[in-house]
Order: C-alpha cells, then sequence, then structure tokens
C-alpha cells in the first residue's frame, strides 16, 4: 500500500530529535558548486538516455514497409522512412519556388508527419480502422513522444509541428498535404515501369483525383501522370488537374 498524497505533509514521528532543524547561519550559505554541477551532469545524462530511446524507437520507420504497398502486392516495397526521406527532399525544393513559404518550417512537418507510425504502425483507409480511431491513436503516440523529449529536444514544438500537418490550415501543411500524395503516385508510377508491382496501383492515382491543394501539387501532378501515360502504363487517369474545394 502506498501513502496518501495528504501523508506527505503529516509529521513521521511525534519526536523532536527526528526533525532537523536548519540553523539560520545553515539557511543562508550559498549552495554547493559541486551539487550544481551534479545536477547538470544528472540532467545531461537524462537527456541523452531519452533522445538516444527516442531514435531506438524511431528504426521500426525503416523497417516497416508501407501497407499500400504491402496490399498490392509489391515486390520489395518501400519502408515508411523511404517516404519520409523523399518527401522532405520534395518539401525543401518546392518550397524553393514560393518565398511565402518557410523552408525550414516545410522539411520539419515533412519529418514529423508520420513519425506516430513508429510506434502504430502505417494505417491506410482500407484497414479496417476508423478516421478518429486513427487519429487518436497518433496524438497518444505524438504526446508520448513529445513527453519522452521533453521541451529542451524539441518535444513540445514535434507534437504542434504533427498537429499543424493534420489540421492543414497553414501554406506550409497544405503543400504537405499534396506532396505526401505526390511521393505516393510517383512511387506507383517507378513501380509500374519497374514492373514490380502484382496488381493493379490504379487506386494510387484514382484516390487523389481532384485533391490538390496547392498549384505545386497540381502541377506536379500532371507530370507524374503524364510520364505514366507515355509508360503506357495503365489507364489514363482523369481530374489530375482538379483543385480540392475548400
Amino acid at each position: 500500500l502506498t501513502n496518501s498524497p495528504t501523508d506527505a505533509f503529516l509529521p513521521q514521528s511525534s519526536s523532536l530529535s527526528s526533525t532537523v532543524i536548519m540553523s539560520e547561519h545553515e539557511s543562508k550559505k550559498p549552495r554547493s558548486a559541486d551539487g550544481d554541477d551534479n545536477n547538470s551532469i544528472s540532467a545531461a545524462a537524462s537527456s541523452i538516455s531519452r533522445a538516444i530511446d527516442f531514435l531506438t524507437l524511431t528504426r521500426s520507420l525503416k523497417t516497416t514497409k508501407r501497407t499500400g504497398w504491402v496490399m498490392r502486392k509489391v515486390h520489395q516495397p518501400e519502408s515508411i522512412a523511404d517516404h519520409m526521406y523523399r518527401m522532405s527532399l520534395m518539401s525543401m525544393i518546392a518550397s524553393f519556388s514560393d518565398g511565402a513559404l518557410d523552408t525550414n518550417r516545410c522539411i520539419k512537418l515533412a519529418l514529423i508527419h508520420d513519425l506516430a507510425e513508429a510506434k502504430v504502425g502505417d494505417i491506410t483507409p482500407h484497414c479496417g480502422v476508423s478516421d478518429k480511431e486513427k487519429y487518436d491513436l497518433e496524438l497518444e503516440t505524438m504526446q508520448y513522444i513529445s513527453k519522452m523529449l521533453g521541451p529542451m529536444m524539441g518535444g513540445d514544438e514535434i507534437l504542434e509541428l504533427w498537429k499543424e500537418y493534420e489540421e492543414g490550415t497553414t501554406e506550409e501543411a497544405r503543400l504537405l498535404k499534396d506532396l505526401d500524395k505526390i511521393e505516393m503516385i510517383l512511387q506507383a508510377q517507378e513501380y509500374e515501369v519497374e514492373g514490380s508491382h502484382d496488381e493493379s496501383l490504379d487506386q494510387f492515382f484514382t484516390s487523389t483525383e481532384g485533391k490538390w491543394r496547392t498549384e505545386i501539387g497540381k502541377a506536379w501532378a500532371a507530370e507524374i501522370v503524364s510520364r505514366r501515360k507515355i509508360g503506357g502504363n495503365s489507364k489514363s487517369v482523369n481530374g489530375v488537374g482538379k483543385m480540392e474545394e475548400e
């Protein structure tokens, strides 16, 4: 049994001999420099430990294959980390073309957007999980990661970046929402060229029709689809040039 919270405020003994009384002189003594150093060392050690715990957690992003490709029986499909890395490159070069966009923020959003999948895995609309349940699972994971890192290692910022991406209301988040789909259809087109799939990949193109939120997204998608047609892959896709209605 554990003591109740109020037990901490109760004297543990009625004997005065058990009570340590600090003299006025002692109470005014400066804190030991050695004590400060020890506290700093302890805090640094804790920070290092939490950093390695976080990085170990993210290893699964490198080893977990993207669910959509696995379900379509793609040979040697990409990992979640593969997707996140190229999306980070996309966010960098895409943001350069628009001076109003914060390039550093775009790259951070790309690095963070699928971070929760390190624990919950790559949940797709075909996994039988509702959007709310998926969001709740991922939010719980991001809160866990935020606490693990703490504010000194960006835990608070990481959580806020993830929420920004999920809400998709800032210009940077809108771009990243498009790039998430762009990376997917580019990968699908590449798998088709390689012939490394047993089932049709049409659904990855049709699922993005009319869903572009930015001019960059619309233009890049059109280029990818045009290459797909030239390569003679599958049927043509209509509606790639449509902008999503807000």
